[in-house]
């Protein structure tokens, strides 16, 4: 046992928590399980022969406090005390000349079990208490007193301090004030206190209760002998309800219920659902709120969120109905909604969907079904993808069949793929197919192959139907080469490059479908050039094409640019074509382009408009006594290659054939009268050197 702490801490003691430490250990350890009320307990599970050591601790709207001083170490063993005295004596009934007495067992039984009880009573105004019951006890832990004196006041056992008078018992009573009985109206955070006038002889016990609920653990209630109030403080909507008053007595029992209202915004919206998912949009609804706050609902707020965003972004702020389609929705995106009512007192809690929902609706149908191959006992069916998969992946394609004269449809496969093949028909058999795509939403439409299949042996060789077997890319360029075939069932296509197996690369790449294969060439170079052979075969025959490429560039530069006759109003040019391997860069010479330039400038002019179909040209605009270089670029389908070296320097003017043998037959020292500008000559290098007087 133990007495309540001095200071309650400036809140109500809500319980007490008991702890044991056995003398040979370190660690207390708690004894009650659940949270303790009274001022006592009684203690069970110790081991005998052991020393234990107890202490208490108090708890309020804060915490737990600091623990009591511990108590004297106890050895358990064997009862060696009497027993403590009874608990919670009280009178159930009585009338003129009887008394009816309960009590519960004691905390302490000493240690052993209680063999019985004894009832005393003496008269108040006596000192000498009388033995009610037989000198042995009594087993039950109730007694009825009889043979009394009318009217004397009588007191029961030394451990119970009520007198009582025998008179006639009245049942208990409760006396509603008239704004009780009707519903209290509270503003929330205010403090609701109950009053209630209640009557009873005995003094009836009081109990208060919610109906459909618990009583707030913050209300406190208070209880005398012609009263009780019920007070809860900081009210909240969760405080609306019914609550019931309860008072009985051993002549019966009374129920009361107040009616309370709580002023505030409305409790959250129940049953909210998402309903009708599309690709772009959603449809929620929703169910009003178990409490209204005490006012009309006005209307609702409408949220969403998505999944990676943190923040709620209101989509209707003024929605009257009890759901809401909300578009313009990311399709593929997942999002949160949430719903809030509003009242006069302003919006109530948020009722919010508990998993995020994927913005995606069933796909629509696939595109076209075509049928690519039949044999005596097989199907194989190709379809494209659908227009649109409903915002989210489709997951597989469900292929149906259905033969001809029956009505129902038949499964015959689940495929991943754009296409399948049906085995297992009927030769002869004409059947109908039709596919529907799915995803996580569901199935979309099916859709149907336009014409029945009959199933029969369709098994042709292929055939090539090549348009061109050349094909010619510029250096730098894609190149794709298409090779059509037809074939049943669809042959396999395989690549050889001069003689070898072609080697797919990263720019090197080999497609082949039911119709065609294709080879495609990323940035043709020259290596690329040489003869490629493509072979088709299936069950029936095989056959081949060869298909020849080239990949052109732009040509070298001319070679030998000669200089062949000067004058003083033309020069004549010649030279030869790009003599080394390849030089005309895998494409035929167009034609040269000439161009020339004064040696006293930087820039080169082109002299011929059009190119020039032969290895010479005849250069006619030139001056007099200016100095020249020249030279030549070719052309071909790539364009114009680089240039020759540039010729020697060359003097546009007249010039005559030198004479021959040059000889000296005399000197003298006599000058001519006149010299002219033909009589002068350019001196052979091969004359011999001559000495004379004068020259």
């Amino acid at each position: 046992m133990w007495e309540r702490p001095e200071s309650d801490g400036g809140s109500e003691i809500d319980g007490y928590i008991l702890e044991k430490r056995d003398k040979e250990g370190v660690r207390w350890t708690k004894c009650n399980k659940r949270r303790l009320n009274d001022l006592r307990f009684r203690c069970t599970g110790l081991t005998e022969g052991h020393y234990y050591q107890f202490r208490v601790l108090a708890e309020n709207a804060a915490g737990v406090g600091a623990p009591s001083e511990p108590s004297e170490y106890i050895k358990v063993c064997e009862a060696t005390y009497p027993p403590g005295p009874p608990t919670n004596p009280k009178v159930t009934d009585y009338s003129g000349s009887t008394v009816s007495l309960t009590w519960s067992k004691p905390i302490y039984d000493g240690g052993a079990a209680i063999s019985g009880f004894v009832v005393e009573m003496k008269e108040a105004v006596d000192d000498e208490w009388i033995t009610c019951t037989p000198s042995t006890g009594i087993e039950e832990t109730n007694y009825t007193v009889k043979r009394l004196r009318e009217n004397a006041e009588l007191q029961f056992s030394h451990t119970c301090n009520e007198r009582c008078w025998t008179e006639k018992l009245e049942g208990p009573e409760i006396e509603l004030e008239a704004a009780l009985r009707k519903i209290v109206n509270v503003r929330a955070c205010s403090t609701l206190r109950l009053f209630v006038t209640i009557k009873g002889r005995p003094e009836p016990e009081v109990k208060w209760s919610k109906e459909g609920g618990t009583l707030s653990e913050r209300a406190q209630i208070e209880v005398a002998s012609s009263y009780t109030v019920l007070l809860i403080e900081n009210v909240n909507r969760n405080d609306t309800g019914k609550y019931m008053l309860t008072a009985e007595n051993c002549s019966g029992s009374k129920s009361a219920f107040i009616n309370v209202r709580v002023l505030d915004s409305p409790s959250a919206p129940t049953n909210i659902e998402v309903k009708d998912v599309k690709r772009d949009s959603v449809t929620i609804s929703w169910e009003a709120p178990v409490i209204d706050g005490g006012a009309k609902i006005l209307h609702y707020i409408v949220e969403k969120r998505e999944e990676a965003r943190k923040a709620f972004t209101s989509v209707c702020s003024s929605c009257v109905r009890n759901s809401y389609k909300i578009d313009n929705l990311q399709e593929g995106c997942f999002y949160y909604f949430r719903v809030l009512a509003v009242n006069e007192f302003g919006a109530g809690v948020p009722a919010e969907t508990i998993e995020a929902v994927k913005v995606s609706e069933a796909p629509l149908p696939p595109g076209k079904i075509t049928l690519n191959d039949v044999t005596c006992n097989s199907a194989r069916l190709s379809w494209e993808k659908p227009d649109h998969d409903g915002g989210s992946k489709i997951t597989c394609y469900i292929v149906e069949m259905q033969a001809k004269g029956d009505d129902t449809w038949t499964i015959c496969s689940e495929s991943k793929a754009l296409e399948v093949t049906v085995n297992g028909l009927t030769k002869g058999k004409e059947y109908f197919f039709r596919v529907s795509a799915v995803n996580e939403k569901g199935k979309s439409e099916p859709k149907s192959l336009l014409a029945p299949v009959i199933v029969k042996d369709t098994s042709a060789e292929p055939i090539i139907t090549l348009l061109s077997n050349a094909f010619s890319v510029k250096a730098g360029n894609d190149l794709k080469i298409d090779v059509p075939f037809r074939g049943t069932p669809p042959p396999t296509a395989a690549w050889k490059k001069d003689g070898n197996m072609l080697k797919e690369t990263s720019r090197v790449n080999v497609c082949t479908s039911d119709t065609s294969s294709q080879i495609i060439i990323k940035d043709a170079a020259r290596v690329d050039v040489g003869v490629y052979e493509v072979t088709l075969t299936n069950s029936v025959g095989s056959t081949s094409a060869e298909i020849y490429v080239n990949v052109f560039e732009r040509p070298g530069p001319p070679s030998d640019l000669s200089v062949d006759e000067v004058s003083a109003d033309f020069v004549s040019l010649s030279w030869q074509p790009p003599h080394y391997t390849d030089s005309d860069g895998g494409s035929p010479i167009i034609g040269y382009h000439i161009e020339c330039k004064d040696q006293s400038s930087i820039l080169w002019t082109k002299l011929n408009r059009s190119p020039v179909t032969e290895d010479q040209f005849k250069v006619t605009s030139v001056e007099e006594g200016l100095i020249y270089e020249f030279r030549v670029c070719a052309e071909n389908m790539a364009g114009i290659g680089p240039c020759s070296n540039a010729s020697d320097p060359v003097a546009a003017r007249d010039q005559c054939d030198p004479p021959r043998n040059l000889t000296v037959t005399n000197i003298t020292n006599t000058r001519p009268t006149c010299w002219t500008s033909r009589s002068v000559w350019t001196v052979s290098r091969e004359m011999h050197p001559v000495m004379g007087t004068s020259s």
